[in-house]
């Protein structure tokens, strides 16, 4: 059995998710200079097409994919895909950061809550669906942003002292920079498209929402059951193929 696909659609309360294609990739250097990072292979199949997958199986309906370095290569990589349905935001002309991508793309999200993802983001799924039991979690009343967590001991390739601490209800709060934390940020998020109604720069982070949520106390987390693999250097594209290996025994 392949660890890294659950292998069952569900039903979405959110079906509509924005994945984050357009980086440079320069940790990623020199493979990044002629690939883009999405379209590294891990298990026979890019970090792209894991991250659709899993989407897929979530029951999102709709993923736009923002593009902009070697982007031809990556809109090529989707010609195949029917599900989840692929919108392309084209970023050729200027990189936006996740904000400003965001930002760019709300005409089609459409005042929906929606899921954020980064491409670099590999996991092995434990008893539960990591984005099903996102789906099931997100509770818009109470929450701004839903975050999947990983424990750190639990992660592969994360050089740094953790990013958020875990209350026993989810609630998260930001890690003092003096501080460790126990948990990581697994580069997947549900998010309410009304937080960027008054953004007016073109480009702008995404990070300091996060923030401003876990200040207000509407910053949750949910935590992946699974491990997860930072795919953000070389060698790191090595202890992803082999945990992996592992999981489809």
């Amino acid at each position: 059995m392949n660890g890294f696909r659950a292998g069952k659609k569900t039903a979405a309360a959110v079906d509509v998710a924005m994945v984050f294609a357009a980086g440079l990739g320069t940790r990623m250097r020199p493979i990044t200079d002629t690939l883009p990072k999405p379209l590294v292979r891990i298990g026979g199949r890019t970090m792209l097409d894991h991250m659709l997958d899993r989407l897929d199986d979530a029951g999102v309906e709709t993923a736009i994919v923002n593009v902009h370095h070697l982007a031809d290569q990556v809109e090529a990589s989707l010609i195949h895909r029917t599900n989840p349905k692929i919108v392309i935001s084209d970023e050729r002309g200027k990189l936006l950061d996740q904000g400003g991508g965001i930002r760019k793309v709300l005409p089609v999200i459409a005042g929906r809550d929606f899921f954020i993802c980064n491409t670099d983001a590999v996991w092995t799924e434990g008893p539960r669906s990591a984005l099903s039991a996102m789906q099931a979690a997100w509770n818009p009343e109470i929450m701004d942003v839903l975050l999947l967590v990983v424990s750190t001991a639990n992660a592969v390739g994360v050089d740094w002292p953790g990013d958020f601490h875990m209350a026993p209800d989810g609630r998260l709060t930001k890690r003092a920079e003096s501080e460790v934390a126990a948990f990581v940020y697994a580069g997947v998020g549900i998010i309410k498209s009304s937080l960027f109604a008054e953004a007016k720069d073109e480009v702008f982070r995404l990070a300091p929402y996060f923030f401003a949520a876990a200040a207000a106390g509407r910053l949750y987390g949910v935590r992946l059951d699974g491990t997860w693999l930072h795919v953000g250097t070389p060698q790191a594209i090595v202890d992803a193929e082999r945990a992996y290996a592992r999981s489809s025994l």
